[in-house]
């Protein structure tokens, strides 16, 4: 019986090591928690070998270069492969620890991990060339899919996320200024095929032929090796190119608002004395809140947003900095003003949420982490204690 017990507890022991092992590894992947120097240093040096990475596939195309420093080339192709295998199954095994993902089980998250879009960039910066290790393919092929390393950078830059999110966000415009290039692709290739077909036929004799001069004069390009040389020919080129300005000039005008707005809206400037004045946070000294005004993310919510909803999965919690937040309980409503805190029980129960959040005015978040959220409790329990005891204020009220 005392083996049997003793058996158990062993066990019970080594799962919560390996829980524990896996919430660091997990912790040092995405950046770490408070204060955690070995995450950023991680970070910056991931950041630093795909760069690395990047620079050594552009020169090694160079034949002169190649063939003088073909050895070093090696090297940094094979470490870099294994490091980046390291931590695509590292990110595979901790892909449970994600807040997000907290109500599934290890393996069901593991597979929305894996068809994530920054699974699926991190599965195509070693797949190939794993392949490519046992079965003979096109080297010069391979060679280019290493540029896939690329987007391993949009996990580590604030900024390369905040262009990506706007590209999202944008998408039907963007979207719809493609559908409208295309029509006026195809109306400017019939009309020029009409204007100029019998007198170049071998340019414009097909409205297919006609269609790579519309392109290229819709781009603005104007590469010069088809011309129109009737004069309603020429008449249409200079419709085609006003039209082509204006092409141009819209996806960007749409991608320039749309990045401009993700940008004030996720980082508008969060300073040592906005995070001072919250008064979660107002018996700490300057080192501990410093470390804190690195682990907050900044959001800004437009009145009517929804910021959480009832039902969702508790990831995060929110201090309002400015501007007034609604919170729709099942049998009340509760407004929040600047300096007040939610979205803490869902986290502390690791339950979902139970009530509904909604911006009442323009509002300006700050956000903190579940698994920072955890730390700073663990490391200070002052804050502990005035978390505790706000979320059973709001569990019994």
């Amino acid at each position: 019986m005392k083996r049997d017990v003793k058996q158990t507890s062993d066990k019970e022991i080594g799962r919560r090591g390996k829980i524990l092992l896996r919430r660091r590894v997990y912790e040092l992947l995405e950046h770490g928690s408070v204060g955690d120097g070995a995450g950023r240093t991680i970070n910056r040096l991931l950041m630093a070998l795909i760069i690395i990475n990047l620079v050594a596939v552009t020169l090694e195309s160079v034949p002169s270069l190649e063939a003088r420093y073909s050895v070093l080339f090696v090297v940094i192709e094979a470490a870099s492969l294994i490091i980046f295998t390291v931590e695509y199954l590292l990110r595979l095994w901790v892909a449970a620890e994600h807040d997000p993902h907290s109500h599934l089980s290890s393996y069901q998250s593991r597979l929305k991990f894996a068809f994530s879009p920054e699974g699926i960039v991190d599965f195509l910066a070693v797949a190939p060339f794993w392949i490519a290790l046992f079965i003979a393919a096109d080297l010069r092929f391979v060679a280019v899919l290493r540029f896939v390393r690329f987007l391993k950078l949009m996990r580590h830059s604030t900024a390369m996320r905040s262009l990506f999110n706007a590209i999202y966000t944008e998408r039907r415009a963007l979207l719809g200024s493609l559908v409208i290039l295309a029509g006026t692709t195809m109306i400017s290739a019939s009309v020029m095929h009409l204007a100029e077909g019998t007198a170049q036929p071998d340019k414009f004799g097909t409205i297919p032929d006609a269609m790579w001069w519309a392109i290229v004069t819709l781009g603005t390009v104007g590469y010069g090796d088809a011309v129109p040389v009737t004069i309603p020919g020429k008449l249409i080129a200079g419709v085609t190119i006003v039209f082509g300005l204006m092409m141009i000039a819209l996806p960007v005008g749409i991608v320039a608002t749309a990045f401009a707005n993700e940008i004030r809206r996720r980082d508008f400037v969060v300073t040592w004395g906005m995070v001072a004045r919250f008064p979660l946070f107002s018996d700490l000294n300057a080192a501990e809140i410093s470390d804190i005004l690195m682990l907050l993310r900044a959001q800004t919510f437009e009145p009517g947003d929804v910021i959480i909803r009832r039902g969702e999965p508790g990831s995060s919690m929110y201090f309002v900095a400015a501007g007034e937040v609604e919170i729709e309980l099942p049998k009340s409503r509760v407004r929040l003003s600047v300096g007040d805190f939610f979205g803490e029980v869902a986290i502390l129960k690791q339950a979902k949420r139970s009530a509904t959040a909604t911006a009442v005015s323009r509002t300006n978040l700050l956000i903190l982490d579940a698994h920072d959220l955890h730390a700073l409790m663990e490391r200070d329990p002052r804050i502990a204690e005035r978390v505790n005891e706000a979320a059973h204020s709001r569990q019994s009220g």
